[in-house]
């Protein structure tokens, strides 16, 4: 569903990401480990065209993406959580899931009222505004409001940092549902042991440059890759 091929990016002067390769198929939940710093988030930006690479290809589906405005990412079925939540603080919850709505007509597509009920703990804070939601709340609120872009493929990056461990294990499963319900997810995580749990295949990236990739079993297996690149 994505494939990405070679891709450098800068932030101004600075080589952040080094001939970055990854796949991700449909129905796959795929994890990109590292510590803070590795390149994870801005590998997500660089997809999602924030921080469009200067070398290599995105595609999507086949069609090259590569530094595609971010808006048009999502109408073609890409949803994004931004590692910093980024709720809209002054609008309500139903508000922040209202201005994300893209209909897509089918019988499966997200709704308010559907994403209410994948988290039903939103259901009885519609009328809060985000910015007074914990962070836990703010985080679901920031899943729901890439559900409802009705997204193919979603970019989760960092979905459990500075999460109570009750809302970290919940939040798990509700990934582990999305992909029982058919959602193609690109995952970023410092926590390996919720990644390893979730996704069938991992990349491991060190200062921008993945340093390996296998299943998850060759992951679990290979305790050398975790100890130089992931632990702290």
């Amino acid at each position: 569903m994505i494939e990405v091929t070679g891709i450098h990016t800068y932030y101004g002067l600075s080589h952040v990401l080094f001939d970055i390769s990854l796949t991700v198929s449909r129905g796959e939940i795929v994890c990109l480990l590292g510590r803070n710093g590795a390149g994870k988030s801005t590998t997500m930006k660089s997809i999602m065209g924030l921080t469009p690479p200067s070398q290599g290809t995105v595609k999507f589906k086949g069609e090259n993406v590569t530094g595609r405005k971010p808006y048009l990412m999502a109408r073609m079925g890409i949803g994004y959580v931004p590692d910093d939540r980024r709720v809209f603080a002054d609008l309500t919850v139903a508000e922040n899931l209202e201005i994300s709505e893209r209909r897509t007509g089918g019988h499966d597509a997200w709704t308010i009222d559907s994403v209410y009920d994948f988290f039903p703990p939103l259901r009885a804070l519609d009328r809060r505004k985000a910015g007074f939601l914990s962070g836990g709340e703010q985080q679901m609120l920031t899943i729901g409001r890439a559900l409802m872009t009705n997204p193919e493929l979603l970019l989760l990056d960092e979905p459990t940092e500075g999460l109570a461990p009750i809302m970290v294990k919940m939040l798990e499963e509700h990934i582990a549902r999305l992909k029982q319900k058919g959602l193609t997810v690109l995952l970023a995580e410092q926590n390996q042991k919720v990644a390893l749990r979730l996704s069938d295949r991992g990349y491991v990236i060190d200062n921008g440059v993945i340093r390996y990739h296998g299943s998850i079993e060759e992951l679990r297996a290979n305790e050398e890759i975790r100890r130089k690149y992931l632990l702290v």
